[in-house]
């Protein structure tokens, strides 16, 4: 007589449980500071000489490969745009973010009166790490970033002009864009935003900001 109550309990049980495996923790509740796994090779700074803010730092390529983040890493990854080095940029973090079990969410901007209002909601979600990817958001992190101190951000595949602590950005010869005002660097090449290069750069910043090197420039010409 029980049997059917219990087989509907067990299916309540089995739906509460993907649920959240596909949504992730509840991010409004706190949960451990996020820390390094590993530690980065020799080459990627020098720790006799550290860099300065807003320094560029070249590192040896794959000094970066041996970090990871600690469990539970929270990230929002938050992009503009559709053309094609930005999605490779958002393939890479989402890659790396499977690979390494990150709690991913993503805030995708789709009208250019939105770029602002979607780095305050990035932000409010309350993540560990803001990853943004896409040239069309340069000009609202340049906004919006130095009003937040406290909250980490990646720039991959382009920079701001006077970036404060908490932004850290990847860049490359044929990348670099620094914001509208700026224009395009002469050296841009959006073949140069290949699978392989956008995944080192995404290692390659990660690894700097769990490492405790933000506000700077990472600049992955060889990787």
């Amino acid at each position: 007589m029980r049997r059917p109550l219990l087989t509907a309990a067990v299916l309540a049980l089995a739906v509460a449980l993907a649920t959240t495996a596909c949504g992730g923790d509840d991010w409004s509740q706190p949960h451990p500071r996020p820390s390094a796994v590993g530690a980065l090779g020799a080459g990627f700074v020098d720790p006799a000489a550290s860099p300065a803010p807003e320094a560029t730092v070249t590192p040896r390529p794959g000094s970066w490969s041996a970090v990871r983040p600690s469990g539970g890493y929270r990230v929002v990854l938050l992009t503009a745009g559709d053309d094609r080095p930005t999605k490779r940029l958002v393939t890479a973090v989402r890659e790396w973010a499977d690979h390494e079990q990150v709690d991913l969410r993503t805030e995708a901007v789709t009208e250019a009166a939105d770029l602002v209002p979607a780095v305050d909601r990035a932000i409010d979600m309350g993540p560990d790490l803001v990853v943004s990817a896409g040239n069309g958001l340069i000009d609202a992190l340049a906004t919006v970033t130095p009003n937040h101190l406290s909250q980490q951000f990646l720039v991959v595949g382009a920079e701001l002009a006077e970036p404060t602590h908490n932004v850290t950005a990847v860049d490359w010869s044929g990348a670099s864009f620094r914001g509208e005002g700026l224009g395009m660097s002469s050296t841009y090449d959006p073949e140069s935003f290949t699978a392989a290069r956008c995944a080192a750069a995404v290692r390659a910043g990660t690894a700097a900001v769990l490492s405790g090197w933000t506000g700077i420039v990472v600049w992955v010409d060889d990787f």
